[in-house]
């Protein structure tokens, strides 16, 4: 049965995977011997993941790109198709944060949010989705939030938990309409989790709130995202679709 859980041979492609947690998703798939595109709008942070994964005697390439532009994700999915096959698994996780009152939200965050935080999922679901019925089926994994369930205290912040929402729903609709093609769509939705972002000093106060309202008392680390993802990707969630799954340390029992 834990044969399972292995990645070996598959093609994975990973959107944010220049840092934090689309970086140690990377490289903890590589570990169950997934190759790697490695796709992000930073093309320098994507190749030095693709370096640490290769290290771990995988294939891994760096893509620059912005998962907003369709054309941009298009071509990086023919790119990844050609030099690694693929892909049988992706993860889509590239997104930004911004905070603001709602009623001094500037259009141009509400639009740049949506653009890059739900459209830039569906348009790299999009083009996975494509390549994989091709091929007989495969498994995609959208990074949603608690904040899609949930309205963060002390969080101005309408637009992202907006967003996620939207991510969380889609994910169910695609995984449904998709499900005759063999192709599974899952979410997973970590709750506050520690990153460079979240580890800056000047952030040590909002930390310590967080944690003091998390049953388990402490944030989410990223390496602890891996499990999830990796059963989300392997044949051991072979029943699962349109699933959010919420990996938040018990915040939202609260």
């Amino acid at each position: 049965m834990l044969n399972s859980f292995s990645l070996e041979g598959k093609v994975a492609f990973i959107t944010g995977a220049g840092r934090g947690i689309g970086a140690t998703i990377a490289e903890g798939w590589a570990a169950c011997g997934a190759h790697v595109a490695c796709f992000d709008i930073d093309g320098e942070a994507a190749e030095r993941t693709a370096r640490t994964l290769r290290a771990l005697d995988v294939k891994a390439i760096a893509i620059e790109g912005d998962v907003a532009d369709p054309l941009s994700v298009g071509e990086a999915v023919d790119r990844t198709v050609r030099e690694l096959g693929g892909p049988h698994i992706a993860l889509n996780n590239a997104g930004i944060a911004h905070q603001s009152p709602a009623e001094d939200l500037e259009p141009a965050d509400w639009r740049r949010m949506i653009e890059v935080n739900l459209n830039g999922v569906f348009f790299c679901a999009q083009a996975q989705a494509r390549v994989m019925m091709r091929n007989g089926g495969g498994s995609i994994v959208n990074l949603a939030s608690m904040s899609g369930r949930i309205v963060n205290r002390g969080l101005a912040q309408a637009h992202y938990n907006t967003a996620k929402a939207g991510v969380v729903h889609l994910t169910r609709c695609l995984a449904v309409e998709w499900a005759r093609h063999g192709v599974r769509v899952n979410s997973l939705s970590p709750g506050y989790t520690m990153t460079p972002m979240t580890a800056r000093p000047e952030v040590a106060g909002a930390r310590a709130e967080w944690e003091s309202q998390t049953p388990m008392g402490r944030m989410v680390r990223a390496e602890e995202l891996v499990g999830p993802a990796v059963f989300l990707a392997s044949g051991a969630s072979s029943a699962s679709t349109g699933t959010d799954l919420v990996a938040d340390c018990g915040f939202t029992c609260w």
